[in-house]
């Protein structure tokens, strides 16, 4: 007995004095390198569009309507709302780590001693002695056992380490509805986006019809003039052309519509059918545009925080790691009826009770523990790249968005006044060809100018909306 309790002491003061020797990795130290500007342009009013509702931002009841749909049945958002579910087990996972645990048990079992150990002999000469009756003689040969009762295993979190872990579960949940809040976002986006699309085409469309019925009856012009000796074939094949090419046109419309409305019944989770709109751009928007203060701005946009909060949770992962080379101390314990014979398991003199309490330091699986802590420092310091990077494409996006509003409205400007003129030179194209003055190949030229010139403004005019739908969601707009 003083041999084992020499080699116990001499055990424990080698790990005390290795525990006391060595060095745990320190966690990374997380600051952003990025240097936000201070505004957009000059911009520095705080009062952005971002801070507008959805239903207010936009006009449209069309629109508002689809975009309730798609927050309704949309499969990517029921994804993200289930992963934010995992999420939150996980926190509850990480609260019960810092309870004890303690587990109902229903156990039976036996065992046949060798005669010739110290157990079997042990037992073979117990049975012999004064001092027990016949309740406590010993089964022979087979030696069951029967347990009814509870037992418990706890880690008291003397380092903070559960603690740390909890938090780490709780910022990953936080992540995840951030996550959540960046599909509304993004969705809100897709769905206008691909509205103003059909809009835009639903007016090209217009165009290209008015233009084939006044091609039409050029055709027909032309054909008379030639009855009348006025034109010739060559005329009327190059008016037939131009008339074939602009139905083409229409088709080629046609379908883009058709792949627009399956793409945005897509998104609303839904079969193909047709999508219910005014049949023009609408024109309901904020006119003045404001991007707001930049760190407003981080403060607002969904994928800024998520990857803030995962920042933060893999700098707790972190810090676990670390803590994870420090003693442990562990208490278990059991309380229940213990007996080899069932008919006294519940005898009074069958209840059993142990606690024990120890302190267990890794010695011989450190390795381990730092392979795993060099993936949490790893995965800590790709957090950060990608914290940064999104902040990034935050103000690359709002930029860009800004940038576009302002000069796709001075390109609409200029492209109303072309229109204008152009039609204004097939009125004159044909006079002038009715007096004499003018060809039918001038006739031509110019109806083919006003045409891609209106569908030009209409373009420019759906660019409009697109980018102003995507400053909302580069601000962080839609998600409250």
């Amino acid at each position: 007995m003083k041999t084992y309790k020499k080699t116990y002491q001499t055990l424990l003061v080698a790990t005390l004095l290795f525990l006391g020797g060595c060095k745990t990795m320190q966690p990374v130290q997380h600051a952003s390198s990025i240097k936000t500007p201070q505004n957009f342009d000059g911009q520095t009013d705080s009062t952005g569009i971002a801070a507008m509702q959805w239903k207010s931002f936009f006009k449209d009841p069309n629109l508002i309507a689809l975009i309730d749909t798609a927050l309704l049945n949309n499969p990517d958002l029921k994804m993200a709302v289930q992963r934010i579910e995992m999420a939150k087990s996980n926190i509850f996972l990480a609260k019960g780590a810092l309870l004890p645990a303690i587990s109902a048990e229903v156990s039976g079992g036996g065992r046949k001693f060798g005669d010739y150990t110290m157990d079997g002999v042990g037992n073979y000469d117990t049975n012999f002695s004064e001092n027990i009756d016949a309740d406590r003689r010993l089964p022979a040969p087979f030696l069951p056992d029967y347990f009814v009762g509870f037992r418990s295993s706890w880690e008291i979190d003397i380092w903070g380490k559960l603690r740390t872990q909890k938090k780490a579960a709780y910022t990953r949940f936080l992540a995840t509805q951030a996550g959540r809040n960046l599909v509304v976002t993004s969705l809100i986006a897709q769905v206008s986006r691909l509205y103003y699309e059909l809009l835009a085409m639903d007016a090209e469309l217009a165009i290209i019809q008015k233009n084939i019925t006044l091609q039409q009856s050029a055709v027909e012009n032309i054909k008379i003039q030639k009855e009348g000796g006025r034109a010739n074939e060559l005329g009327v094949r190059q008016f037939t052309a131009q008339l074939l090419n602009t139905q083409s046109l229409e088709i080629q419309i046609n379908q883009r519509i058709v792949e627009a409305e399956n793409n945005l019944n897509f998104l609303l989770g839904r079969f193909p059918q047709k999508i219910t709109r005014n049949g023009r751009l609408n024109e309901n928007l904020p006119e003045r545009v404001q991007a707001g203060i930049p760190s407003k701005m981080l403060i607002r946009r969904p994928d800024i925080q998520q990857a803030e909060f995962e920042l933060l949770a893999n700098h707790a992962d972190l810090q676990a790691a670390r803590l994870a080379f420090l003693p442990s101390l562990n208490i278990t314990g059991l309380l229940g009826f213990n007996a080899f014979k069932g008919s006294l398991l519940f005898n009074p003199g069958s209840i059993a009770y142990s606690a024990l309490g120890g302190l267990a330091a890794p010695i011989f699986n450190r390795k381990a523990l730092k392979a795993g802590q060099k993936r949490f420092e790893a995965a800590s310091v790709e957090a950060l790249f990608a914290y940064n990077k999104a902040i990034l494409t935050g103000f690359q996006e709002v930029s860009t968005s800004l940038k576009k509003i302002e000069n796709t409205k001075k390109i609409s400007e200029f492209k109303k006044q072309e229109v204008d003129v152009l039609q204004l030179a097939v009125v004159t194209s044909r006079d002038l060809f009715t007096t004499g003055y003018a060809t039918y190949l001038e006739i031509i030229a110019a109806q083919k100018n006003v045409l891609e010139a209106e569908l030009a403004l209409t373009e420019v005019q759906k660019d409009q909306h697109l980018a102003l739908v995507d400053l909302y969601r580069s601000l962080g707009g839609g998600w409250e």
